[in-house]
């Protein structure tokens, strides 16, 4: 049905609208809020000129935004709850709009400028019935419509209800829809801000455990570099050792050359002597010294294999897959250690069957031979490999004896 005049909105109802207005008051100017609004952390509202205002009264060195040089923010409390609000840089101009209140503000001014109407003038006339008026609100149309149409007209057979009643039900569910966005909106905005604290927590968190790691890994590179020098001076030790002796046989063999050759000059010359006396009178004792330089010709000399230093093996095989399976700690990590340490005790129990350093034996770094001797004299029997694959002396020791301790402990 059509109605004689349109009707007023609900909301100029002035007992909702003076309700709403209370809503939509600023503490500190006691006004109506002034746009643009902004929303502190704690959820309250304020014009961001009076929110500047008591900001600028409580950091009185704060700079201004047309100032060339930008300060780092500052702070100042609620004024409805006292809660303390830190700013950044930007001041009060980094507090984020509230645009639902303002928006509010919006539908609050235009309904507000409308012109009120009588009581008479609210009256609504049925256009079927003129002498009637709309009284009753058809629930099955959804129609404000009149008495005589339901009794006779085409809302007979519809159900209706009273249009008062009707009217404050639905004025009551609008009122209490609003209600409910802000609401809503307050507790969205609050978990806005928790999600803002999560970030900025997980950043810093992300941050330190990034750190803490490359802390971690550069110990183990420095473990790595401290024990490849203390094998690179172990291995360095034996070569001096070993190029020591060597060179050291060379000038014995270099004297025995030139008293060798001294000798042979000498009998040359002895054997153009004429004279059979004299002759024999002066190779006598040439050929006796000739004899000793002879049996002396057998001088010492190294072992095949001397030069050998193959010993020095380093098998990194179990040690690169334990830093191969470097992760985060999980919840099988206890497992992993659990078959970690096993392998390590039946490797322990294989190296005190052979002489191999355990679990609680520190692996010495100074090779066999190292102590202090002549240049002359050959080191010590450690140093005179066989033709075995691991060379041994003349006494059967193991060339490099602590050397090769060492190294097999690293394998």
């Amino acid at each position: 049905m059509n109605l004689a005049v349109g009707f007023k909105p609900l909301l100029g109802d002035a007992q909702t609208m003076d309700s709403l207005e209370k809503q939509l008051i600023c503490p500190i100017c006691l006004e109506m809020f002034t746009k643009p609004v902004v929303i502190l952390p704690c959820q309250h509202n304020l014009c961001r000129k009076c929110a500047n205002d008591i900001f600028q009264a409580s950091n009185p060195f704060w700079q201004t935004r047309g100032s060339t040089t930008v300060p780092s923010g500052g702070r100042f409390r609620c004024p409805s709850c006292r809660h303390e609000v830190v700013l950044d840089r930007h001041g009060v101009y980094g507090l984020q709009r509230n645009l639902l209140v303002e928006n509010i503000i919006d539908i609050y001014k235009q309904e507000s400028s409308r012109p009120l109407h009588t009581k008479s003038d609210q009256q609504l006339m049925c256009e079927e019935h003129e002498d009637e008026k709309v009284n009753i609100y058809c629930l099955t149309c959804e129609l404000p419509t009149c008495s005589m149409c339901k009794v006779f007209g085409a809302h007979k057979d519809c159900e209706v209800a009273p249009l008062q009643s009707v009217y404050k039900r639905q004025k009551t569910e609008l009122s209490d829809g609003i209600a409910m966005i802000v609401a809503g909106n307050d507790r969205i905005q609050a978990i806005v801000s928790q999600l803002e604290e999560i970030c900025k927590t997980i950043e810093d968190n992300s941050r330190r455990q990034k750190e803490l790691l490359c802390e971690k890994f550069d110990a183990l590179y420095a473990i790595l570099e401290e024990r490849k020098k203390d094998m690179v001076q172990c291995i360095t030790r034996e070569q001096e050792e070993k190029v020591q002796y060597v060179r050291s046989l060379m000038r014995q063999h270099g004297d025995h050359l030139e008293v060798a050759s001294k000798l042979v000059e000498t009998a040359l010359q002895s054997m153009e002597e004429p004279q059979m006396a004299l002759f024999l009178q002066n190779t006598k004792q040439l050929i006796k010294k000739i004899i000793e330089t002879s049996k002396s010709a057998q001088m010492e000399r190294t072992e095949p294999g001397y030069e050998n230093m193959d010993h020095f093996v380093v098998n990194l095989g179990k040690a690169e897959q334990m830093l191969q399976r470097i992760n985060f700690q999980t919840d099988y990590q206890g497992e992993d250690e659990e078959e970690i340490e096993e392998e390590e005790i039946e490797e322990g129990g294989v190296g005190e069957e052979e002489g191999e350093p355990t679990d609680g034996e520190q692996p010495k770094l100074q090779a066999a031979g190292s102590s202090s001797s002549s240049p002359s004299s050959p080191p010590s029997s450690s140093h005179v490999p066989s033709s075995n694959p691991n060379p041994v002396g003349a006494q059967g020791s193991t060339p490099s004896g602590e050397s090769e301790s060492f190294f097999s402990w690293i394998k």
